[in-house]
């Protein structure tokens, strides 16, 4: 069998390679959003927390989970309920889907415009990541927003009582217009993927 050698590399100028290697700055961002997801980890086993000791009786941490999701009443609360417990739990998903999509900011970002990560034969390797482009990656990440926006928009309706009529009107515009861009993006990227298969 013939040996396939691979194209020799050509060498670069040293602008062209100051220019390219300047995406690396990117790294500190992408470190930052790790820092965050940190953050999103601890508030979410903080709440959790606040949940199962609320299930136990503990008032400091019924009034805090109280606190936290903005629910008020005009009779005291004195042990869950289901509207709290619901909230409560709207929240910690609406916390695991913003880490999601922070996941897919970091390593599609960084896939995309600054490193290869070589998870080829890597039994974690996310299926995404296989065919991941900035087109996809947008895509991917307008369907996690709706989601996230999706999330938002129902905790408000339950606690619909404590929130203005504006308030509410406005939350739904802005998710359908977030429902609409999403729809938007995927269509421009089938289009693009049609041409260009075409023009192959």
């Amino acid at each position: 069998m013939p040996e396939t050698h691979k194209p020799a590399r050509r060498k670069m100028g040293a602008l062209p390679n100051f220019i390219f290697a300047s995406r690396w700055l990117q790294l500190p961002l992408y470190l930052g959003l790790i820092a965050a997801q940190a953050v999103y980890a601890f508030h979410f086993w903080v709440e959790l927390v606040h949940l199962l000791e609320a299930a136990f009786g503990n008032q400091h941490a019924l009034q805090a989970l109280i606190s936290s999701i903005g629910y008020k009443t005009d009779v005291q609360i004195t042990t869950l309920n289901e509207t709290v417990i619901m909230l409560v739990v709207l929240a910690l998903i609406d916390v695991v889907m913003i880490s999601n999509l922070l996941i897919m900011v970091i390593v599609g970002g960084y896939e995309t415009f600054v490193s290869r990560l070589n998870l080829e034969g890597h039994p974690d390797q996310p299926e995404w990541l296989d065919h991941v482009n900035a087109s996809v990656l947008k895509v991917k990440l307008g369907t996690a927003i709706i989601g996230i926006s999706s999330i938002h928009l129902l905790k408000t309706f339950i606690n619909a009582a404590n929130y203005d009529e504006k308030v509410l009107m406005w939350q739904t515009i802005i998710h359908i217009a977030f429902l609409l861009s999403a729809i938007a993006i995927a269509v421009a990227d089938r289009l693009m993927s049609h041409h260009d298969t075409a023009g192959h």
